[in-house]
């Protein structure tokens, strides 16, 4: 009987995928190819903020200064980019008011070749920010200065679109209030399909087929037919060119980071996920260095549009950042007749219904106001305050954290108490210091000690306080100094270790005189 042959496997065949390789693969596939209703909802969210994005792209480049094109390209250029380079899913990037505010002096003054060298510019400073890790500081942005935000940002949303009432035919108020209804109501019966969507088809279908003559999309601007070109900036390569748009560059990559790190902080709470705050940054400034490259305006993340995708249309993945931007292109050159069509208030009312959404109703019931602290309410008013001066996000992002210092630092300034014990014998006073000691709380330390009347040897003890800063240290050094004029010893104990270092480190080098 013949020995059974041993088969050795092929090694030219393909090797079996492990079970923890498959399972690793599945792992790292997005969600929107796991479920088919995942897909569903991203592409259809996509679909209705690149809808929305198109009348916002033509108003932000009229703002600017140029031609339409130059802001829907930019659009889907930062759109495209983020959805792979960003940070925070589901978030929109594209041409902004914010940047086109920043960024129309230059190109009113200097043209559209400095405009673009200004875009690449500042995508490059915010990779440097990125990486120097700024967006650390959005943690000393206190809930108060987020709910202000929160509460300008949609009041802005709503105050883009009053222009849009005024001096209209009056058809376009029933329309509006006929796409409010259908956007409240439709979900009762599915949400398979974003309202906003259905709400746009229908009254655009109503008014082509009635003939209706209200303000269009069209009446906006000519769409561009086109895919944009990449190429470089037409401005001479020179130290003039640099210093030219260097300031412009600053102003719009600041500005840009602070509205795009606020964007995503409020996505994170919405969708109770975290995000990576300095990939955000980073990708920012990458976003802008190729919308630059191809001719845009630049941009940064869209408020109103990234409520659209992930409050009102249920978008979590970066599918629907994607293909707002991509959809944005195809609707523009392949559907550019049937879009400009569409009637603007269509899209007025979902951006009303957007701004509703957006706005912290529970923030200002009087149930909450009258348990809120009143430095917080003032925290909050003056940050709406600011941001709807200005149209600014930024500048009232700042106003409303530098309140929120000042009321802070005046809470705690009040904190610290010092209480003072004489021996029985006489002979020396124990002063016991509690609380934090900075420069609010140490100014009027100094007068808290009775320098005539105190025995020969005095004690401060600190183990209840904090050393904060170099105020602290001269305010300590102070009172050595007023009872050493009357000749009298200080002694200072109970230092935690941080106190110490720094005590140590700065005491009698604050004055000069040593």
């Amino acid at each position: 009987m013949p020995a059974p042959r041993r088969v050795c496997p092929s090694t030219t065949g393909p090797a079996p995928l492990s079970t923890s390789a498959l399972s690793a693969a599945a792992r790292l596939r997005p969600d929107w190819l796991k479920d088919p209703k995942v897909w569903r909802t991203e592409t259809l969210a996509g679909l209705v903020v690149a809808l929305a994005l198109i009348p916002e792209a033509i108003s932000f480049s009229i703002i600017a200064g140029v031609d339409p094109a130059i802001g829907l390209f930019a659009s889907f250029t930062m759109a495209v980019v983020i959805s792979v380079v960003g940070g925070r899913r589901a978030m929109i990037s594209a041409a902004t008011g914010a940047v086109a505010l920043v960024i129309a002096p230059l190109n009113r003054e200097h043209g559209l070749g400095y405009l673009v060298a200004a875009v690449i510019l500042a995508g490059a400073v915010q990779i440097v920010l990125g990486v120097l890790g700024v967006a650390k500081l959005m943690r000393f942005v206190p809930r108060s200065v987020m709910v202000g935000f929160v509460n300008a940002l949609a009041i802005l949303i709503f105050m883009a679109q009053v222009p849009e009432m005024r001096d209209v035919p009056w058809p376009v108020y029933p329309l509006i209030i006929g796409g409010l209804a259908l956007m409240v109501l439709f979900p009762r019966i599915t949400k398979a399909v974003p309202a906003p969507l259905v709400s746009i088809v229908i009254l655009t279908v109503i008014t082509l087929a009635a003939g209706i003559a209200v303000p269009t999309v069209g009446d906006k601007g000519d769409l561009p037919s086109s895919l944009p070109v990449p190429g470089l900036p037409d401005v001479p390569f020179t130290l003039d060119t640099l210093t030219t748009i260097a300031p412009y560059a600053l102003a719009m990559a600041l500005v840009g980071l602070m509205e795009s790190l606020m964007t995503a902080k409020l996505v994170d709470d919405i969708t109770d996920t975290h995000s990576s705050k300095t990939r955000e940054s980073i990708g920012q400034g990458i976003a802008n260095i190729v919308t630059g490259f191809f001719g845009g305006m630049g941009g940064c993340a869209m408020i109103g549009q990234t409520m659209i995708n992930v409050r009102v249309s249920g978008a979590r993945t970066r599918l629907s950042t994607f293909l707002a931007g991509a959809f944005l292109m195809v609707l523009c050159i392949v559907f550019g007749p049937v879009v400009s069509d569409i009637p603007m208030a269509a899209l007025v009312a979902v951006m009303v219904m957007v701004s509703f959404a957006t706005f912290d109703w529970h923030s200002i019931a009087p149930r909450t106001l009258r348990r809120m602290p009143a430095g917080e309410i003032a925290v909050m008013v003056i940050t709406v305050a600011v941001v709807v001066a200005t149209h600014n996000l930024a500048i009232g992002v700042v106003a409303g954290t530098l309140t929120a210092m000042a009321v802070f630092a005046r809470r705690v300034a009040h904190v610290a108490d010092v209480t003072a014990v004489t021996d029985p014998d006489g002979a020396s006073v124990v002063y016991s210091v509690t609380g934090a000691l900075f420069f609010a709380s140490s100014n009027d330390l100094v007068g808290r000690f009775a320098y005539a009347t105190d025995p020969d040897r005095i004690v401060i003890d600190l183990t209840a306080a904090h050393i904060w800063d170099a105020s602290s240290v001269a305010a300590l050094d102070a009172i050595g100094t007023k009872y050493a004029q009357r000749g009298k010893t200080v002694e200072i104990v109970g230092l935690n270790e941080a106190s110490a270092r720094m005590h140590e480190k700065l005491s009698g080098e604050l004055t000069g005189s040593h």
